[in-house]
């Protein structure tokens, strides 16, 4: 797929992504049981069987124990490693007794927060790691020299960041002798700002789109992968204007809802790649699915603007 830029650096992932922020139980301490090992087993076998090979984590989900079901997986079939790809993120530091929640893109942080990831994933690589969130305090020439040692040891494959728009990619890359390769943002039907930014432009509306001006485009001429996390807008469509609109269509096309939520975005230009953040093995095959659906322009508007709740300017 050549309009895949993701594929160049990092040949094998797929065009879906399954997000794991699910595995592992609670966002608590409690030891991880075997029920959840089973959860985690029943959602990476379906996520291979449709295809599925880039594995999203980060380490703070569900304080690290997502990570931790993954390598017991992991470690229960070795042979298993060489079928997937491993990413994972880092940056996002929770309170404790030396601070409150904060953001960390310094090189002793990022550095020991892959050490843990591969201790708990039990792998010696990650295929791709992204910096989960701008640090207002981040030093780009320390943060490009720790990701440059992270890559010469052969811990980390490939770089990314999330969260960020346009000109922070852009001044992070001024400074990276590696490529970035991926930018993750929340991209769904429910989460318009990344279209609104484009469509608004010069209507006299203001607000968040505002601040991705320029930021699809940007990725576009740079080659870097757009990643949509929360492309299944954590079920809220269901008690939101366009679950109407969504489940007449999804009726008419002979899908599910979920398989046209997928659908909606990969029709777009910009060849976004959606993160499934689901566990559940039926709704991981229904996404999947969204791979054979080519939706017309009518229907990707029908829903866009029954999303917005208004119509275009």
């Amino acid at each position: 797929m050549t309009n895949f830029p993701l594929l160049t650096q990092l040949p094998g992932a797929s065009r879906l992504i399954l997000g794991c922020m699910g595995l592992g139980g609670g966002w608590n301490q409690e030891p991880v049981g075997e029920a959840e090992l089973r959860k985690a087993r029943e959602a990476v076998e379906a996520a291979l069987s449709v295809g599925i090979t880039l594995f999203d984590h980060a380490d703070i989900y569900t304080h690290g124990k997502a990570e931790q079901v993954f390598g017991t997986l992991l470690s229960e079939s070795p042979s298993l490693r060489d079928r997937l790809l491993l990413q994972s993120k880092c940056g996002i530091r929770f309170a404790d007794e030396a601070g409150p929640g904060r953001y960390d893109l310094s090189a002793w942080y990022i550095e020991r927060s892959v050490e843990a990831s591969l201790q708990r994933l039990r792998t010696d690589r990650l295929d791709l790691l992204l910096l989960h969130r701008p640090d207002p305090l981040v030093d780009v020439h320390e943060l490009a020299e720790s990701l440059s040692r992270l890559h010469r040891s052969g811990k980390v494959r490939c770089f990314g960041v999330s969260n960020m728009h346009a000109a922070q990619l852009a001044w992070l890359q001024s400074a990276c002798s590696l490529p970035l390769a991926v930018n993750q943002l929340e991209m769904s039907l429910l989460r318009l700002d990344w279209l609104e930014a484009g469509t608004t432009f010069n209507d006299g509306a203001q607000g968040r789109a505002d601040a991705w001006a320029g930021t699809l485009e940007h990725c576009q001429r740079q080659g870097v992968q757009l990643q949509a996390w929360g492309a299944l807008a954590q079920g809220r469509w269901r008690e939101h204007a366009v679950a109407g609109t969504l489940q007449t269509m999804a009726a008419r096309l002979e899908l599910v809802p979920e398989t046209l939520l997928v659908a909606w975005l990969l029709r777009h230009p910009s060849c976004i790649q959606p993160v499934i953040g689901s566990t559940d093995p039926a709704r991981i095959r229904a996404c999947a699915a969204a791979l054979d659906v080519q939706l017309s322009r009518e229907d990707w508007y029908a829903l866009y603007v029954a999303a917005r709740g208004r119509p275009l300017p």
